[in-house]
């Protein structure tokens, strides 16, 4: 029985209340030719012509069906069935008599009466459906299939439903990995008790889980169980209480989880971290605990056992000593070494090792105590060693702490001394300390003898002696010097030697100088020799050497002194000069009095005055007596004061004839006056803007608390009025000085004597800052156009303004440049088209940055339409079913206006079939005629489309026609060759309104025939033939195709012939296409890889492709009315077609309708080449078409798909012309497959045979004419219809 109602109650197929009373067969032929109907209604969507050769068969055989009697009852009812996931689970169901639809119902949902079950693909009805078998068989069981499941029997016209007893499929499946849940991830520790949680996840049947600890069962465990990931499966949870034995680290703690599902248990593990304590520590390396101070200690303490082991640490007195240890694992030990140097100080400390872990719960320790047997570490001898001869002296021997003490002895010479009292105290470090007191009265026999001070100690074998040279002091014999002879006259600053010797004593004598029995503190060192000491005094006479004393003293530590004196007489000028003014301040205008006094000099000296160097006279006053027996004198003067007395000196100079020198003295003329203005003040400053200004104010005054004022624009400046003044001296500083800044400056200075101004020009330079004077500048075409250019600047120079073009391409000559005060012109006479654009002005007056601005020049001119072969063109079919675009496009200024005519008349735009959309970009205008619902009666005419504007007007018609082949491509041409590919470019011609291919054909010399090569991707205009020969000669053509058929060769059947390169002469240097297009050419050759696959495909796919067929054709047979269906197709044909008509231009969406075009070559109607085949609208598919074109214009009618009997050839294989007719052989049981589905939200890509080509796969970079030029970028990477090898 074959049913085709998918969905719909099993009790509801029949209508037998509503149909006319008929004979019961009569009755069943009409029931099911309903089922038919229906099921062609809820099939319609389908875009699958194997679902109506699916209805057509239930069709026939619903006709053949024929009636049974009889009640249906079971034979054999389903049972209950336990499967493991993943098996195969057979339910039987056997019916006796059936007639009525016999369903499975699954958890109450009814599966359909379809043997194969649509919807799901695991479960089918097997078994022989003539015994009534109706077995229900689920593959690749999974958890979902577990439920309730019934096999019913629908109501017939003989006998009523039955419904079989419910059955359980017990899906069985296996547990997850089991895995441990602890309560911590932390190691135990011996002696707690810890829950270890085992977890067997997901399980159906629950699994049963048994825990071991080191291969022991744990009897112990308590298991239960919780919800799994889904419903049906459950967490099996096994928990287990563990006391934490010392024993249990390392060792393996095992859960094992097994259930009926799984052949094999389940396991997992983990190993057991127990932590316990170690043993206590113990130290070797001091069994005798009394050692020697500087000795090098090394102990050793261990510790055995624990997990982790034990952390060693080492204090002396409660202080840490070392913190490391190390560990042996394989003897479970950990050690550390103490190395210690023994200090005095160690002795009585007391050394402690203690051991530890994370576990222990207090410190275990063992201690040592130190004897330290040690030295004094000073021997201290104190007292003084120097007397004067018959004194006794007080010494004392002291040693620091030692263990044990020691004893003390003096010798002088070889002497020993015994006055001596010794005594013991307490120390450092538990020793003690020894002090022996001598006394001993000294004689000039002692004098140089060693006093020794020895401390011993036998115990320790020490001994340090102390020593020091004992000096005994007497005093010197005799005294005298070496000096010049008195009332010898000596002059002032000469130099004067004088030598004091002396002999005798103990030390030798010491000797000082005295000048008027004060000590001369200039004298020289004292000098030894073998007869006694000598010492020098270096005198540089001065006035009040003049009759002075110098004495001579000798003495030493015996306290008694031994003398010798001489006197000078002195010649010296004076010894001062003092000037004294009447007047306590100077005014200019006023006179001033002065007084010069010369100090004492020797002889008299005489007085002179000068002003700089102009000499002044004064009057001198008698002499007088004087300090160091000279004579002082006096002398007048009077002056006039002027301003520029100020900070200039009155000298006064004492002369001596005798000694021919003098001494002076000056005056400072502190001259108050009001400010006066140096003559370096500048009147002008110059400055760039942005930089710093420098406004100097040069004035001087006295008293020079000046207070100077800046006016700029009759307002006082100050600080707080533009953060950008500062004021320094007087001096103003404008930082970021602008031209506004720029102007007179005054500058007003006052003091407590007056005021006084002056002014300064502030010239503030800048670089040109610049506009056009009218922007845009409007000319028509052939008239001069003059660009003026505005610049603000100072200074203003010649050759400042500079013109540059800003269009594409360079220009030679501008125009006529000029200036005038400020103002460039660019003069352009007799402008043309070319003309229009932007243009930059520049001035540049030499400070940066320079000036500029653009200006455009827009060229009125009349439009001027496209009027090429692509726009003189529009095909659309004519069956009223889609609309056309009518574009015509004009450039022109200013803005250009459209009208629209048909045949010669005006378009009436308020016709509801016509609407026009206008564009404008720049100097382009688009104007778009869409015509609605094309019309082939009504609207294949002659579009005349004018466009004007104040200038002038164009016109261009353009005829709207039906689809039809395309146009031969034209402008076939060679674009480049080297050793093994060559580059071509075309222009295409006139599509006729369908996607259009190209194809590459060439020939060589001595080949059996043509080669043919589809271009890649379709629409591309220029591409590289590649796999050729070097230094061969090929002749080469391009036709077009579109799914009508195709066109001539280009250039009227032009031939290109070209010779590839040599092999030696090629460069080295290729284009990435031309590198991914020889990839291609290495290994099998590419068409016996295209010829094998497609071969084997074929032989594969024959016997079914025929049985399509044939029950294809059957179903045509029965279907009365075909042509209906054929109309259908060709209507959509028709409106796909029209779809995909329009006006194109580069890189421009142009059908967003039409989803996909597959060429399909059919051998069942011989009269046809090719069907188009369109999908449905909501699918958008995009192309890119490309813009020039050369068609020939003529009509073409609409009428039947005949084609004038072109073949039809494929757009994506390449063929030998004499294979061609074996390939349609094949072909007439081998149809193409379906067009690739494209998802609406697929990023736009090129879609061929189910597969996506993305921007990725294709390089896009702009051709000539700017065509979309399109390079693979391997040809290996594309099916090998595609690769351009031959077939």
């Amino acid at each position: 029985m074959c049913v085709c109602v998918y969905g719909k109650p099993p009790l509801a197929f029949l209508h037998q209340e509503h149909l006319q009373r008929r004979t019961f067969r009569q009755r069943r032929i009409v029931e099911h030719q309903q089922i038919y109907f229906d099921a062609v209604d809820q099939l319609a969507a389908m875009d699958s012509w194997l679902s109506l050769v699916f209805l057509s068969g239930c069709f026939l055989l619903l006709v053949d069906f024929k009636g049974v009697c009889g009640q249906q009852a079971f034979k054999t009812e389903p049972r209950n069935v336990t499967v493991r996931a993943g098996a195969t689970a057979l339910l039987k169901c056997e019916v006796l008599r059936a007639s009525g639809a016999v369903q499975w119902v699954k958890d109450g949902l009814l599966l359909g009466p379809l043997r194969s079950l649509p919807g799901y693909p695991r479960y089918s009805m097997t078994g022989d459906q003539k015994k009534g078998q109706y077995h229900l068989q689920i593959l690749d069981v999974t958890l979902e299939d577990d439920g309730p499941y019934e096999c019913q029997v629908g109501r017939s016209e003989s006998s009523r439903p039955i419904v079989s007893r419910t059955v359980w499929l017990n899906v069985q499946i296996p547990s997850s990995q089991p895995y441990f849940q602890l309560e911590s991830e932390e190691p135990w520790v011996e002696g707690e008790q810890y829950t270890v949680t085992c977890i067997a996840p997901d399980a159906k049947p629950p699994a049963e889980i048994t825990m071991f600890r080191d291969g022991e069962e744990l009897l112990e465990s308590e298991s239960y169980t919780m919800s799994g990931s889904q419903d049906k499966l459950q967490n099996t949870h096994a928990e287990v209480t563990i006391r934490a034995r010392s024993s249990d680290d390392t060792r393996r703690l095992t859960c094992r989880a097994k259930n009926p599902a799984s052949p094999r248990a389940l396991e997992t593990g983990m190993t057991m971290k127990v932590y316990f304590p170690p043993q206590a520590p113990m130290i070797m390396g001091l069994e005798n605990e009394e050692v020697k101070a500087g000795s090098f200690l090394k102990v050793v303490c261990m510790s055995y056992g624990g997990n982790p082991l034990a952390t060693l640490h080492w204090t002396k007195n409660g202080e840490v000593l070392s913190t490391s240890w190390d560990v042996d694992f394989v003897s479970r030990r950990a050690s550390s070494v103490l190395k210690m140097e023994v200090k005095p100080e160690d002795n009585h400390a007391v050394l402690q090792c203690q051991s530890i872990n994370q576990v222990t719960r207090s410190p275990m320790s063992l201690t040592r105590t130190l004897t330290v047997l040690f030295e004094p570490a000073e021997v201290t001898l104190l007292g003084s060693f120097e007397a004067v001869e018959g004194e006794e002296i007080n010494l004392s021997c002291s040693t620091s702490s030692s263990n044990p003490p020691v004893h003390i002895r003096w010798w002088l010479g070889f002497k020993e001394l015994n006055r001596t009292e010794v005594t013991f105290a307490e120390g450092d470090n538990g020793g003690m300390m020894t002090v022996s007191n001598l006394t001993h009265k000294v004689s000039r026999e002692d004098n140089g003898l060693s006093l020794q001070c020895e401390a011993f100690n036998k115990g320790t074998r020490f001994s340090s002696v102390r020593a020091a040279e004992l000096i005994v002091y007497y005093p010197p014999q005799k005294v005298w010097l070496d000096a010049p002879p008195p009332n010898v006259f000596l002059h002032s600053g000469s130099t004067l030697r004088l030598v004091c010797f002396s002999s005798g004593g103990n030390p030798t004598g010491q000797l000082t100088w005295l000048k008027n029995n004060k000590v001369v503190l200039t004298a020289s060192k004292q000098v030894s020799s073998e007869r006694g000491v000598s010492r020098e005094l270096l005198l540089i006479l001065h006035p009040s050497d003049n009759l002075a004393t110098y004495r001579c003293d000798s003495s030493n530590k015996a306290k008694k002194v031994l003398s010798t004196q001489t006197k000078f007489r002195v010649l010296f000028p004076a010894v001062s000069v003092k000037i004294v003014a009447k007047q306590k301040e100077l005014r200019r205008g006023q006179t001033l009095d002065l007084d010069c006094l010369a100090g004492s000099s020797n002889p008299t000296a005489n007085i002179s005055w000068s002003l700089g160097p102009v000499i002044l006279k004064g009057v001198d006053q008698a002499p007088k007596r004087a300090e160091f027996g000279g004579m002082s004198r006096t002398s007048k003067l009077s002056l006039t004061l002027e301003s520029h007395h100020w900070r200039k000196r009155i000298t006064c100079q004492a002369f001596s004839n005798v000694l021919s020198e003098g001494v002076n003295n000056f005056y400072s003329l502190d001259v108050l006056f009001p400010p006066e203005f140096s003559d370096e003040q500048p009147d002008e400053v110059q400055v760039i803007e942005d930089e710093t200004a420098t406004l100097p104010a040069k004035v001087s005054a006295n008293p020079d608390e000046i207070t100077c004022e800046w006016i700029f624009q009759g307002e006082k400046l100050v600080k707080e009025r533009d953060p950008r003044y500062t004021f320094s001296d007087w001096t103003l500083e404008i930082v970021n000085v602008s031209r506004r800044d720029g102007g007179d400056y005054i500058i007003e200075c006052s003091n407590a004597e007056g005021s006084n101004r002056t002014k300064l020009r502030l010239d503030v330079q800048y670089s040109p800052t610049v506009r056009m004077k009218s922007d845009p500048v409007f000319v028509n075409i052939g008239d001069t156009a003059d660009l003026l250019c505005v610049a603000d600047a100072n200074p203003i120079t010649s050759s400042m303004f500079s013109w540059k073009w800003m269009g594409e391409g360079e220009r030679d000559e501008l125009g006529e440049e000029s200036e005038d005060d400020g103002t460039g012109v660019l003069t352009i006479y007799e402008v043309t088209r070319d003309r229009a654009g932007v243009y930059q002005c520049t001035a540049d007056n030499g400070i940066s940055p320079t000036g500029s601005v653009e200006g455009q020049l827009i060229v009125r001119f009349a439009p001027d339409l496209q009027k090429g072969p692509q726009w003189r063109k529009v095909a659309s079919r004519g069956d009223g079913s889609n609309d056309a675009n009518v574009v015509c496009q004009a450039q022109g200024v200013p803005r250009v206006q459209f009208r629209w005519a048909k045949n010669g008349f005006p378009l009436d735009l308020g016709n509801p079939r016509y609407e026009e959309t206008t564009e404008s970009t720049g100097t382009i205008h688009t104007s778009i005629l869409t015509v609605i619902n094309v019309s082939a009666a009504l609207d294949y005419a002659i579009f005349t489309c004018t466009a004007h504007n104040s200038m002038g007007e164009d016109s261009l018609d353009i005829q709207l026609l039906s689809t039809n082949h395309p146009d031969p491509p034209s402008d076939l041409k060679l674009l480049r060759v080297d050793q093994t590919s060559v580059t071509l470019e075309w222009m295409p011609g006139f599509d006729g309104g369908l996607t259009q291919i190209f194809r590459v054909r060439y020939q060589w010399a001595g080949s059996a025939s043509y080669m043919y090569v589809d271009v890649f991707p379709p629409t591309a205009t220029v591409y590289t033939v590649t796999g050729l020969n070097p230094s061969t000669m090929y002749n080469f053509s391009v036709n077009a195709l579109n799914s009508i058929g195709e066109s001539s060769y280009a250039d009227n059947n032009k031939i290109l012939m070209v010779t590839t390169a040599d092999a030696k002469e090629a460069d080295g240097g290729v284009s990435t296409a031309d590198q991914d297009s020889a990839l291609a050419g290495g290994g099998l050759p590419v068409y016996v890889v295209v010829i094998l696959v497609v071969g084997g495909v074929l032989f594969l796919l024959n016997p079914f492709i025929c049985f399509l067929l044939a029950r294809w054709k059957r179903r045509r047979s029965l279907k009365g009315d075909t042509s209906s269906i054929s109309q259908e197709t060709k209507s959509e044909e028709q409106r796909s077609t029209a779809s995909s008509s329009t006006r194109y231009a580069s890189r421009e969406l142009i059908n967003a309708s039409a989803q996909r075009t597959l060429l399909v070559d059919s051998s069942s109607e011989p009269d046809s080449s090719v069907y188009e085949s369109y999908g449905r609208q909501e699918n958008p598919h995009y192309y890119y078409p490309t813009e020039a074109y050369s068609p020939a214009l003529y009509a073409h009618p609409e009428g039947p798909e005949d084609y004038d009997g072109r073949h039809g050839t494929s757009p994506f294989t390449h063929v030998y012309e004499e294979v061609r007719g074996m390939y349609e052989d094949l072909q007439a049981c081998s149809p193409l497959p379906p067009a690739a589905h494209i998802h609406p939200q697929a990023p736009f890509s090129t879609y061929y045979e189910g597969r996506a080509y993305s921007k990725a796969d294709v390089d896009v970079t702009i051709g000539a004419y700017d065509s979309m030029v399109y390079r693979r970028r391997r040809d290996t990477d594309l099916p090998f219809e595609l690769r351009g090898e031959l077939v």
